[in-house]
């Protein structure tokens, strides 16, 4: 029986470039992971058990990397997917959804066997989630390394690779590898607790990874191959913990991660911000993104953040020696009339691309990012329908002015 990668009867898309044909790709952030429906349910008023309670009931298209992907487009790059959706309502969603916006569909994958990925979530009147059933299959069964292999040429001219940790690791070895070949930073999303733990195979190619602290600890421990190190412990009290009480607590995981090649950890921290660390500022200073900037991406996000955020800001306010071990900044959260958190760390992710694409540097691009993230906590959708530029780029001026550097010092 022939592989449905090779099967183009019922729509496989199958516009790859050809080892045999000049190279002729445009410049685009490649995203490689899960286009998901999402089914969110979300009570009214405190849930019982086995019974039913009052509430409302909404599709959403959702995902992680179909999300960072959408917010990207909206910040007006193109990025280039590519995922495996079924030809059932939720696959037809997915794809009448993305081609309308203009993006390509030739990396998404289709077939009659292919079940499309669908995420029930359950949440509390608070707007977060308190229970959930993925069922994701396809993704780990279609999105293999062999179609990942088809869009080589993508990757040869993207500025950044995006996986999600929905890939197996064999798929997320063989997009990583591809990369390394041609020195196209990665960016790792690990996408949720179990999956996090996928980076191991894969550490030593990762430029940028964005755990939350939990993620982090299940990530430091997946790649020291030892369960040593916990979660940050919470107490009923109203004692609010400083950011210098998180640093120091998830210091020794940042640092494995960092020690095993990731080159730069955004860890983020729900209302308590966002860490950016690295070994040392250089990594963050000497990043190079190729083909970034006009006429590819937004020279309008370039110019409206750069006026707001001067650009070496937060580096040249370093009083860190040449020889530190650890760099690390502190980015405050924004405040925000909560409706939903999921597609938050999404939207982060998301910005923060599109901003490195349009030439801004690492600690701009952050900000952004969580600016972008501010946004759609406030709406039911995974991400906004649209961004007002102006909007967002005077809430990356207040992330921006709120960074605080961390002493750099030694691992220990």
């Amino acid at each position: 029986m022939s592989s449905p990668e090779n099967e183009t009867p019922r729509g496989v898309q199958s516009g790859f470039c050809k080892e045999d044909q000049p190279r002729k790709c445009t410049v685009q952030p490649v995203v490689i992971g899960g286009m998901v429906l999402d089914v969110n349910a979300t009570s009214s008023m405190h849930a019982n058990p086995r019974t039913t309670t009052p509430g409302k009931v909404i599709f959403s298209l959702g995902g992680v990397a179909r999300n960072v992907a959408d917010c990207i487009s909206k910040l007006e790059a193109r990025p280039f997917m590519i995922s495996a959706v079924g030809f059932d309502m939720a696959g037809n969603m997915l794809l009448e959804h993305w081609e309308s916006a203009g993006l390509s569909i030739e990396g998404i994958q289709r077939h009659q066997n292919i079940e499309t990925a669908v995420v029930c979530h359950i949440f509390d009147e608070k707007g977060e989630v308190a229970a959930g059933v993925a069922h994701v299959e396809s993704i780990e069964q279609f999105l293999t390394p062999r179609w990942i292999e088809k869009f080589k040429c993508k990757i040869t001219c993207s500025p950044i690779l995006m996986v999600d940790a929905n890939l197996t690791s064999s798929s997320l070895e063989a997009s990583c590898q591809l990369a390394a070949q041609f020195n196209t930073p990665v960016w790792f999303e690990p996408v949720s607790l179990a999956k996090s733990r996928r980076v191991a195979s894969v550490v030593q190619y990762v430029t940028f990874a964005s755990p939350n602290e939990d993620e982090l600890v299940a990530m430091a421990n997946a790649v020291s191959g030892k369960e040593i190190f916990q979660p940050i412990r919470r107490d009923d009290s109203s004692t609010k913990l400083s950011k210098e009480y998180f640093f120091q607590t998830l210091k020794p995981a940042i640092w494995v991660l960092l020690d095993k090649g990731v080159k730069v950890l955004v860890v983020t921290l729900g209302s308590e911000g966002v860490f950016v660390c690295s070994k040392a500022k250089f990594n963050l200073q000497r990043l190079a993104f190729k083909g970034n900037q006009s006429p590819y991406f937004s020279k309008q996000l370039y110019e409206a953040v750069s006026t707001v955020c001067p650009k070496d800001k937060i580096f040249g306010a370093s009083m860190c020696k040449p020889m530190s071990d650890l760099f690390a900044v502190h980015f405050p959260a924004l405040p925000a009339s909560v409706v939903r958190l999921t597609g938050a760390g999404d939207c982060l992710v998301g910005g923060t691309i599109a901003s490195l694409c349009a030439g801004l540097d690492v600690m701009q691009s952050i900000a952004v990012g969580i600016a972008a993230a501010k946004v759609v906590v406030e709406v039911e959708s995974n991400v906004p329908d649209e961004y007002c530029l102006a909007k967002l780029a005077d809430d990356a001026r207040s992330v921006y002015s709120g960074a605080t550097m961390l002493l750099c010092q030694s691992k220990l």
